[in-house]
């Protein structure tokens, strides 16, 4: 195989949005995001990280108890990112269930026990000219990290996010103008 160091990719930026659940989100890696897809903001240097992860159950034979197959038995697909920007949407997204309310220019948080709260996420990666988009139609802030209020660092918002199967056991879509997902290396 050749080598083709055109085709590595860095996440030199990007961004990620959250939308109302059942929002009719982007089938590309370009077009403009809905008016109801709203930005979360900035992002720590962190970045985004994508979790796969799959359990599995060994059924043995009973001739010489060798593993003779590998069932899945549960998969889950995650995004987990810290918001460094404190905005509404991200304090809703982190105190799940949560409204900003604001009265005579003040506002208070309404915290409640977290409950359901699924909605469309997405994100944007971009190298260069490069630009690679996740969509997850049905998502859930299922994690949150703890924040931590000191004189030297950003008040950050970290939040895990896992993608939910649709009917036909889609969790998510990725979209790219990157010519390298089309080519085939040579032998």
């Amino acid at each position: 195989m050749a080598l083709n160091a055109n085709a590595v990719r860095v996440a030199l930026t990007g961004a990620a949005y959250v939308a109302p659940a059942k929002t009719v989100m982007p089938t590309d890696s370009t077009s403009t995001w809905p008016a109801a897809a709203v930005d979360i903001g900035w992002i720590s240097d962190d970045g985004i990280t994508e979790s796969n992860s799959a359990e599995s159950s060994e059924i043995k034979g009973w001739q010489g108890g060798q593993t003779v197959r590998k069932v899945i038995s549960s998969s889950e697909m995650t995004f987990s990112f810290t918001a460094i920007e404190t905005s509404k949407t991200v304090l809703e997204l982190y105190h799940k269930g949560a409204k900003v309310v604001t009265a005579t220019g003040k506002h208070a948080l309404a915290i409640k026990a977290p409950g359901p709260d699924r909605r469309a996420f997405g994100f944007d990666v971009i190298d260069g000219t490069t630009h690679i988009r996740i969509v997850i139609p049905d998502g859930e802030v299922t994690e949150t990290g703890d924040i931590t209020y000191k004189g030297d660092e950003a008040v950050s918002y970290e939040l895990t996010v896992t993608a939910y199967p649709g009917a036909d056991g889609t969790v998510a879509f990725k979209y790219s103008s990157d010519p390298a997902w089309g080519s085939t290396p040579a032998p």
